[in-house]
Protein backbone atom coordinates (compact mmCIF):
# COMPACT_ATOMS: atom_id res chain seq x y z
CA UNK A 1 0.00 0.00 0.00
CA UNK A 2 1.41 3.73 -0.79
CA UNK A 3 0.65 6.77 0.99
CA UNK A 4 1.76 9.89 -0.95
CA UNK A 5 1.88 13.48 0.44
CA UNK A 6 2.62 17.00 -0.85
CA UNK A 7 4.19 19.89 1.02
CA UNK A 8 3.87 23.25 0.06
CA UNK A 9 6.18 26.38 0.72
CA UNK A 10 3.38 29.31 2.27
CA UNK A 11 6.14 31.72 3.10
CA UNK A 12 9.04 32.44 5.90
CA UNK A 13 8.99 29.24 7.50
CA UNK A 14 5.50 28.07 6.87
CA UNK A 15 4.72 24.82 4.75
CA UNK A 16 1.36 23.30 4.10
CA UNK A 17 1.19 19.57 3.82
CA UNK A 18 -1.81 17.26 2.42
CA UNK A 19 -2.01 13.76 2.59
CA UNK A 20 -4.04 10.92 0.67
CA UNK A 21 -6.89 12.49 3.21
CA UNK A 22 -6.99 15.46 1.72
CA UNK A 23 -7.00 17.44 4.82
CA UNK A 24 -4.59 20.64 4.63
CA UNK A 25 -2.13 20.61 7.82
CA UNK A 26 -0.14 23.64 8.07
CA UNK A 27 3.57 23.68 9.94
CA UNK A 28 5.68 26.75 11.08
CA UNK A 29 9.27 26.90 12.88
CA UNK A 30 9.82 28.92 16.05
CA UNK A 31 11.24 32.48 15.80
CA UNK A 32 14.55 31.13 16.76
CA UNK A 33 14.63 29.43 12.85
CA UNK A 34 12.68 31.83 11.06
CA UNK A 35 9.08 31.52 11.60
CA UNK A 36 6.09 33.00 13.83
CA UNK A 37 5.20 29.91 15.42
CA UNK A 38 1.95 30.27 13.71
CA UNK A 39 1.18 26.21 13.65
CA UNK A 40 2.22 23.04 14.33
CA UNK A 41 6.17 22.18 13.98
CA UNK A 42 7.01 19.26 12.24
CA UNK A 43 8.50 17.44 15.28
CA UNK A 44 5.99 17.41 17.06
CA UNK A 45 3.04 16.52 14.67
CA UNK A 46 5.78 13.22 15.39
CA UNK A 47 4.19 13.31 19.00
CA UNK A 48 0.68 13.98 17.66
CA UNK A 49 0.88 10.89 15.20
CA UNK A 50 1.93 8.79 18.04
CA UNK A 51 -0.97 9.56 20.36
CA UNK A 52 -3.49 9.58 17.54
CA UNK A 53 -2.31 6.64 16.62
CA UNK A 54 -2.34 4.06 19.68
CA UNK A 55 -5.66 6.51 21.12
CA UNK A 56 -7.22 4.87 17.99
CA UNK A 57 -6.09 1.49 19.37
CA UNK A 58 -7.05 1.13 22.23
CA UNK A 59 -10.62 2.79 21.88
CA UNK A 60 -12.31 0.15 20.14
CA UNK A 61 -9.94 -2.53 21.93
CA UNK A 62 -11.23 -1.01 25.49
CA UNK A 63 -14.72 -1.14 23.47
CA UNK A 64 -14.40 -5.27 22.42
CA UNK A 65 -13.49 -5.85 25.70
CA UNK A 66 -17.11 -4.47 27.39
CA UNK A 67 -14.94 -1.51 29.26
CA UNK A 68 -17.27 1.81 29.63
CA UNK A 69 -14.71 4.01 28.55
CA UNK A 70 -15.95 7.81 28.92
CA UNK A 71 -12.26 9.68 28.31
CA UNK A 72 -8.69 8.82 27.08
CA UNK A 73 -6.18 11.54 27.25
CA UNK A 74 -2.71 10.41 26.44
CA UNK A 75 0.13 13.10 27.96
CA UNK A 76 3.36 12.20 25.89
CA UNK A 77 6.98 13.95 26.70
CA UNK A 78 10.02 13.56 24.72
CA UNK A 79 13.45 14.28 24.99
CA UNK A 80 15.84 15.42 21.95
CA UNK A 81 19.44 15.68 21.52
CA UNK A 82 21.28 18.69 21.57
CA UNK A 83 23.04 17.99 18.23
CA UNK A 84 21.99 17.85 14.85
CA UNK A 85 19.33 15.92 13.64
CA UNK A 86 18.28 16.77 17.27
CA UNK A 87 16.28 13.55 17.04
CA UNK A 88 14.08 12.45 19.98
CA UNK A 89 16.10 10.08 22.32
CA UNK A 90 13.11 9.22 24.59
CA UNK A 91 9.39 9.36 24.66
CA UNK A 92 7.41 8.66 27.35
CA UNK A 93 3.49 8.34 27.12
CA UNK A 94 0.85 8.70 29.95
CA UNK A 95 -2.26 6.88 28.88
CA UNK A 96 -5.61 8.77 31.14
CA UNK A 97 -8.43 6.40 30.70
CA UNK A 98 -11.18 7.56 32.47
CA UNK A 99 -14.63 5.49 32.89
CA UNK A 100 -17.18 3.10 35.12
CA UNK A 101 -15.98 -0.15 36.74
CA UNK A 102 -12.57 -0.29 34.39
CA UNK A 103 -10.81 -3.52 34.73
CA UNK A 104 -7.20 -2.50 35.37
CA UNK A 105 -6.28 -5.65 33.52
CA UNK A 106 -8.42 -4.91 30.44
CA UNK A 107 -6.78 -1.41 30.05
CA UNK A 108 -3.38 -2.61 30.66
CA UNK A 109 -3.89 -5.21 27.79
CA UNK A 110 -5.19 -3.09 25.34
CA UNK A 111 -2.43 -0.68 25.83
CA UNK A 112 0.48 -3.24 25.17
CA UNK A 113 -1.76 -4.72 22.65
CA UNK A 114 -1.20 -1.21 21.02
CA UNK A 115 2.22 -1.13 21.93
CA UNK A 116 3.29 -4.34 20.56
CA UNK A 117 1.22 -5.19 17.90
CA UNK A 118 -0.89 -2.58 16.28
CA UNK A 119 -0.09 1.24 16.45
CA UNK A 120 1.89 1.51 13.56
CA UNK A 121 3.64 5.25 14.36
CA UNK A 122 5.12 3.64 17.72
CA UNK A 123 6.83 0.94 16.08
CA UNK A 124 8.63 2.96 13.55
CA UNK A 125 9.57 5.23 16.31
CA UNK A 126 10.82 2.13 18.81
CA UNK A 127 13.06 1.49 15.83
CA UNK A 128 14.54 5.42 16.59
CA UNK A 129 14.45 5.78 20.47
CA UNK A 130 12.57 4.32 23.16
CA UNK A 131 8.60 4.75 23.76
CA UNK A 132 7.82 3.79 27.16
CA UNK A 133 3.92 4.13 28.84
CA UNK A 134 2.29 4.83 32.05
CA UNK A 135 -1.22 4.07 32.12
CA UNK A 136 -3.84 6.22 34.99
CA UNK A 137 -7.29 5.03 35.21
CA UNK A 138 -9.96 7.48 36.40
CA UNK A 139 -12.98 5.72 38.36
CA UNK A 140 -16.29 8.08 37.43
Amino acid sequence: MTHEASIRWAGRMTFVGRAGSNHLLPMDSGPDFGGDSSATKPMELLLLGLGGCTGMDIVPLLKKMRQEVTGVELNITAERTEEHPRVYSRIDIEYVVAGRGLEEEKVKRAVELSQERYCSVSAMLKKACPVNYTIRLVQV
